[in-house]
Order: structure tokens, then sequence, then C-alpha cells
């Protein structure tokens, strides 16, 4: 029997400059220090905090167990495959751009960044840019970065709660302000800052611009239409080459058991709004909230959920079958 268990991650909390003191309605406790832009719930030395492997990070349980804890959908055992964070901006993100799989491996990475956000709170008028105007040329990127317009040659779409918007490698892109945001991606912190709005940081043009696409896939996801059964409510947000995305919302007690078909993959539960017992046969149940992330290795074949009264909760895993990029749109702000 396999000594793996669903695993309940401690959330770390990254101070940015465009960050927030106001972190609601995801965690409620109080920012007293320097603002905080991130919270990442399944980083490489996010601790586990229940059963045996307490205090155990997920970069040590990746490298003991592999494929028990990955499963066979992962190509590279050596890291754990996707990255789930809550972003909380109050001012506009750089302009960046990520390598894809082929140019990371070039820098000896294991992975590109695919990602993609799902915007669980937005103001009116929040914003996204998302790619490169049409037409617009690397050789005028570099232009505007040095005449301090870059953000000019951005399409910008407005955002609003509900919205999946995927973001592949090779898409310049920036995040404004006024939204909260739940970000899936692959592994990889590679980023190359290509403008900044003037703050005094570190840029990255001409790494940037050879990573970056003048066309790609990058748009708005239309979501599937909203499964419903005895208590569960289940919606396909994304399916892409990298990761799959589903939305959850449980009234009543589920059990969970794994497909027999296709290749398996770890699950990375992340509650939104609500709390919830999580049971699992040979460990110990316990309590899940909103802002926490539980790890479902893919050894675990079955576990239940027992909200109490709702949960909301989201499920990233790795794709079990080849599958090509999701359709998108853009629709760019008037």
């Amino acid at each position: 029997m396999s000594e793996l268990y669903p695993l309940l991650l401690q959330p770390q909390f990254h101070e940015r400059v465009w960050g927030a003191r106001n972190l609601a309605p995801v965690y409620w406790q109080q920012i007293t220090g320097s603002p905080v832009g991130e919270a990442w719930l399944t980083g490489d030395t996010c601790a586990v905090s229940n059963g045996p492997l307490s205090g155990k990070t997920l970069a040590e349980l990746t490298l003991k167990f592999g494929h028990a804890l990955l499963g066979e959908a992962a190509a590279n055992v050596a890291r754990f495959p996707l990255l789930l964070k809550f972003l909380f901006p109050k001012e506009k993100l750089s302009v960046q751009v990520h390598p894809d799989d082929e140019s990371a491996a070039l820098l000896g990475q294991p992975f590109g960044k695919t990602e993609c956000w799902y915007v669980l709170r937005a103001e009116p008028g929040a914003q996204v840019g998302l790619g490169l105007k049409p037409g617009v040329s690397k050789n005028q990127v570099e232009h505007a970065i040095r005449e301090n317009r870059m953000e000019e040659l951005l399409q910008w779409i407005n955002v609003s709660e509900g919205d999946m918007i995927y973001v592949d490698a090779g898409t310049v892109h920036a995040i404004g302000p006024d939204s909260i945001i739940l970000e899936t991606q692959q592994n990889s912190d590679t980023t190359y800052r290509l403008y900044d709005y003037g703050r005094a940081r570190e840029l990255h043009i001409t790494d940037g611009l050879k990573a970056t696409k003048v066309l790609t896939h990058a748009g708005k996801v239309s979501p599937e239409k909203l499964h419903s059964e005895n208590g569960k409510t289940q919606a396909n947000l994304i399916t892409s080459p990298c990761f799959v995305v589903d939305k959850f919302k449980l009234e009543k007690p589920w059990e969970f058991r794994r497909s027999r078909h296709g290749r398996q993959s770890v699950w990375c539960l992340t509650a939104s709004q609500g709390c919830a017992i999580v049971e699992c046969e040979g460990t110990a149940s316990f309590t899940w909230a909103g802002g926490e992330t539980v790890v479902i290795p893919a050894a675990v074949e079955k576990f239940t959920i027992r909200p109490q009264w709702e949960l909301d909760f989201f499920c990233a895993s790795l794709p079990g079958e080849k599958t090509g990029h999701p359709h998108t749109t853009m629709v760019t702000a008037g």
C-alpha cells in the first residue's frame, strides 16, 4: 500500500510592489508589512500540514515518490509539474513573456511556462494585456520599450468574474489592477520582463524578444456547460496541452473515484469559498478551507469531500491524453 494520501499544503505569501494589503475574500488575515501580490499554493517549498508527511515539501515528495505522486501523465518526474497561485494586483504587473518548452530546454529548465488565469473577482474596468496588436513586429516592440510606451502595443481586454484566460508561452502579457486571479501554470518561474512603466526593476529585453511570438493562441476560453447531479456541479474551464482545470460546487458529501481510462495525473484541489472535511481510507480526516490546496496523489484511487454547507473549488491536473490548444476569442477594450 502506498505511503501517500491527500496532502494539505500551506500557502506561501510573496510580497510584490504591485500587491495588496487586503486579500479578502480569499484570505482574511491582516497584512501589516509590504503588500502581498501572490500566494503560492503548490510551490516547490510549500510544506504538507497533515499526516505522517507533515513538514515535507512538495519538491521532496516529488523526488521520493515520482509517478506514484504525479501519475503517468507527468513527462518529468524530477519536478512537480503545476504551480498554482492566487494573484492580488492593485497596480499593473510588468509586461512579460515566458519561453516555451523548447526554449526552456536550451536554458536547462524542465518546463517552459504556459499559464491560464481564472478571474475570481474583478472591479469594473479591470483589464489584462494579452498579446501584441495585429501587425506589430518585434522591432516595433523594442523601439516602444526604449521610448517608454510599450503598453500601447498590447491588446487590452476587459475581464469580469468567471472569465478564463489562456496565455500560452511566447505571449507578451500584463495584468492590470483590481482583480483577483487564480493562476495555473507549468511549474517554471522563468520570466522575461520587457517593460515596467518606469519602475526601477531589471528588464530582459534581448531574451524576452527571443521568446516572443507575434501570433499565439491566447484569449478568453468559453467554458463547457455546467453538469449537475445530486449536490455536485462541475464544469470544465480549460483543457490544454499543459493542464486541465475544472470547477466544482459541492452541496453534499461526494466520493471521488479515479477513472481507469487514460494516463493518471496528480490532482490539485484549490478551495475558493467554504470549507470541508476530506476523508480517505487509511489516514486521518482533516479540514480544508478557502485559500488552501489539497494535492491528491495519483496513487490515491478514492476519497470523500464533505462540505460544511457549501464548497467551491477548482481541480487542476495534467491531460490524460494528447490535446491541442483550447479555442479562444479576443475582444479588445474599446
